[in-house]
C-alpha cells in the first residue's frame, strides 16, 4: 500500500506551476525593456551573448528540482508487510432510490443531488463498517457487496442517476429483499439497511418485506427526500427540458410519501427521517448504529512502511546543481 507520510506538501505541488507563469511574465517583461534600451543586434554585440531569449532550460532544471524536493519532503511510503487485524464492524446496506421521480425539484437543487450528497456524508460517518450499496427503481440493483472500500463506495454514490435504471418506478420491496440476500441467515449479529427514497411506491409488498428483514435481525431506517405538496418531474426530450405527463397530457406531480417512509421505519424496528426537516440525521443513525451488536471481521493492514524519500531528495539536489552550473555557464561576457 502506497501513502505520503507527510501530505500536506503535496499541495505544495501547483506552486511549480504558479512559478512557472511568474517566469514567463517576467521574462516578457525583461525582454520588452532591454528593447527599450537597443535594438536586438546591438545588444547581442554589447554582451556577446543572446541575452534576449528567455533561460528556459535553467528554469526547468529549477522547476523540476523544486518538485522532486517537495516529494521527498513529503515523504513518499510503501508499505511491505500486510497481517490481518480484527476489528469489530456492523454490516451496513444502503439503498438508493434512483427513479424518475427523485429529479422532481421540490427541494433544491433536487430530490436526486441533496439524496446522493447526503449519502456521500453518510458513507464518511460510517467508516468503520462495512458497506454496501444499492440502487433501485422499477427494479433493484446491486452497484456495490459489503466492503470497506468506502472511496469506491462514494464513487457508486456520486454517479447514481435515473439512467441506469433498466425500469422505472419504486420497487422498495425489491430493494429489501435484495439486502437480505446479502446477509447470511445464521448470522446472530445486528444488521442495518437505509433506505433513502421520495417513498412514491407503489408495491404493497414493501411494509411485509420490512417486517421480514426485522425478524432476521435487520434494522431499517427510511430517509424521506422531498416535500408533501410536491413538484413536477423534468425531463429531457430531444435536448430540451420538459416535464413527464400523463396519457392525458397533462404534467405529473410528484409528492413525498411520508406515510411510506414511516411504516417502512416502523415495520423494520428502525426510525424515520426527512432531509427537509433535520440536519442531524446522519449523526443520529452514526449513534444507533453504534448501540448495535458488532461483530469481529478481519481487515488487511500494513505495519511495517518502507521509506523512499532519498531517492527524490537525491534527484532534487542534482538537479539544482546543474541550475547552478548552467547558470554560471550562462553568464553573459561584456566585451569591450
Amino acid at each position: 500500500m502506497f501513502q505520503f507520510q507527510e501530505v500536506q506538501f503535496i499541495y505544495l505541488l501547483p506552486l511549480v506551476l504558479v512559478l512557472g507563469g511568474l517566469f514567463y511574465l517576467f521574462s516578457r517583461w525583461r525582454k520588452s525593456s532591454l528593447l527599450k534600451l537597443a535594438d536586438a543586434g546591438l545588444i547581442e554585440r554589447l554582451t556577446n551573448s543572446n541575452i534576449l531569449e528567455t533561460p528556459w532550460v535553467r528554469f526547468g532544471y529549477f522547476a523540476v528540482a523544486l518538485l522532486f524536493i517537495l516529494i521527498a519532503l513529503s515523504n513518499p511510503q510503501w508499505g511491505n508487510k500486510q497481517q490481518r487485524v480484527k476489528a469489530k464492524s456492523s454490516d451496513i446496506v444502503i439503498a438508493l432510490d434512483i427513479s424518475q421521480s427523485m429529479m422532481a425539484e421540490d427541494i433544491l437543487p433536487n430530490r436526486m443531488e441533496r439524496a446522493k450528497r447526503f449519502t456521500e456524508r453518510l458513507i464518511n460517518s460510517l467508516k468503520g463498517e462495512r458497506i454496501a450499496l444499492i440502487s433501485f427503481a422499477g427494479n433493484a440493483y446491486l452497484q456495490m457487496p459489503l466492503t470497506s472500500d468506502y472511496a469506491a463506495a462514494e464513487i457508486f454514490a456520486k454517479s447514481a442517476n435515473p439512467s441506469q435504471a433498466g425500469t422505472q418506478g419504486t420497487a422498495i420491496a425489491d430493494a429489501i429483499d435484495l439486502a437480505k440476500s446479502m446477509f447470511s441467515d445464521d448470522d446472530p449479529y445486528q444488521k442495518a439497511l437505509i433506505i433513502i427514497s421520495d417513498g412514491e411506491n407503489h408495491d404493497s409488498e414493501a411494509i411485509a418485506a420490512a417486517k421480514e428483514a426485522a425478524e432476521k435481525g435487520i434494522f431499517i431506517f427510511t430517509i424521506g427526500v422531498g416535500t408533501s405538496e410536491g413538484a413536477m418531474i423534468p425531463v429531457n426530450v430531444n435536448g430540451r427540458q420538459q416535464y413527464k405527463a400523463d396519457n392525458s397530457g397533462n404534467a405529473v406531480t410528484t409528492a413525498l410519501n411520508k406515510a411510506m417512509i414511516a411504516d417502512l421505519a416502523d415495520a423494520g424496528n428502525g426510525k424515520a427521517y426527512f432531509l427537509s426537516q433535520s440536519n442531524n440525521i446522519v449523526e443520529d443513525i452514526k449513534s444507533a448504529i453504534s448501540r448495535m451488536e458488532k461483530k469481529e471481521v478481519q481487515q488487511a493492514s500494513f505495519s511495517d512502511y518502507t521509506s523512499y524519500f532519498q531517492y527524490f531528495l537525491a534527484i532534487g539536489i542534482l538537479l539544482y546543481i546543474l541550475y547552478f552550473v548552467y547558470r554560471k555557464s550562462s553568464l553573459p561576457i561584456p566585451t569591450v
